[in-house]
């Protein structure tokens, strides 16, 4: 599978300038150029930005955080799903904030440098070995050598490695485990008809996903024209697992997108057809039904009179690992191929609203 290989090595350009208030020196220090692994994890690029850095750092403790347009950005999520879910046109290169000094407790869980990111790592690969088999006896039973070698292998980005100590988690019921067994060294640079068989191969089960809903507000031809995130309270985080029963053979990526944000939406439609939610202009029906008074009583008692605008959402863009994959692709081959190492998939929802009246 020729796409896990690409994701192992991709990587997005950093343009790191380091915050104005923590300069010491004139001229203040050019930004410093990074490649960051998709699958990395900011704070593990400080070795090679603190050096860099630190002839005009203030006296202080080192405690290096990252901002992207005065947002503080928590580091326990991977860089690449970071990276599409505040770039809603993508910037390159990103240009970010480091800090070593001020660390916003208030805002962002402590980081004690590798270690934390470690950890959160394996905490992340329990809790997907409880989403799908209902425990976590499968990472648990690992060896402490085995668990530092599966962590050494993303911090490496040696997908050989991975594979090789991630076939020992038996986390089967994603068939992710099958699908990289399949994968040599010799095989990855092409994809032989069988491996492609297995990529598609239809699975049951609960797939770990974590869904990350931005709403931008009104449409808008442009993506560079989204507001940009001030502040987390504006991204919906959802930790849901997307089940799949054996009837659900022919499961696309819409489908699961609909089984995690159905509450967003306010459904009439009974057919495929009269759908109103949307993934992408080709998908695109009527997105201006009207919202059921009925139901939106409960909300107060001037939530229906006749000047009221109510908000209807739709799905503009979905981005995962970089891609924006059309929502008629079978969701069995996203979870193959587009997984991250500790076995959740990322999903970047990209939500607009118009207004419809009641």
């Amino acid at each position: 599978m020729e796409a896990l290989r690409y994701i192992w090595e991709g990587a997005i350009p950093l343009q790191i300038h380091l915050h104005e208030s923590e300069v010491t020196t004139i001229p203040s220090p050019p930004p410093a150029m990074v490649l960051a692994p998709r699958i990395g994890y900011l704070p593990l690029l400080a070795s090679q930005i603190k050096p860099y850095f630190s002839s005009t750092l203030p006296p202080g403790v080192d405690t290096i955080w990252f901002e992207y347009k005065g947002l503080p950005l928590k580091w326990h999520i991977p860089t690449g799903v970071l990276f599409d879910l505040l770039c809603a046109e993508p910037e390159r290169p990103w240009n970010l904030t480091v800090h070593f000094r001020g660390y916003p407790r208030q805002l962002l869980i402590p980081c004690e440098g590798e270690d934390s990111i470690k950890w959160s790592f394996i905490n992340s690969l329990k809790e997907a070995d409880y989403i799908v088999n209902g425990n976590t006896k499968n990472v648990m039973s690992m060896s402490q050598p085995d668990l530092v070698e599966l962590w050494r292998s993303v911090l490496n980005g040696d997908l050989e490695a991975y594979l090789r100590i991630s076939s020992k988690l038996k986390l089967g019921g994603t068939d992710h485990e099958q699908v990289l067994n399949s994968i040599t060294t010799s095989s990855l640079p092409g994809q032989s008809t069988s491996e492609m068989d297995i990529a598609g191969k239809v699975m049951t089960g609960r797939i770990p996903v974590r869904l990350y809903v931005r709403n931008v507000g009104e449409d808008f031809d442009n993506l560079e024209d989204a507001p940009p995130v001030n502040n987390w309270d504006d991204v919906s985080y959802i930790n849901r697992p997307v089940e799949i029963h054996e009837e659900c053979k022919c499961l696309t990526l819409h489908d699961a997108i609909r089984s995690l944000l159905s509450e967003l939406f306010l459904e009439k439609a009974t057919t495929k057809e009269e759908s109103t939610t949307i993934i992408g202009e080709e998908e695109r029906s009527d997105c201006t039904e009207q919202v059921d008074c009925k139901k939106t009583e409960e909300r107060g008692p001037n939530f229906c009179d006749e000047h009221f605008q109510s908000y209807h959402p739709s799905i503009k863009l979905v981005r995962i690992q970089g891609i924006e994959p059309k929502c008629e692709i079978p969701f069995s081959w996203v979870v193959n191929n587009l997984m991250n190492p500790e076995y959740f998939l990322h999903i970047c929802v990209f939500v607009t609203v118009q207004q419809v009246r009641c």
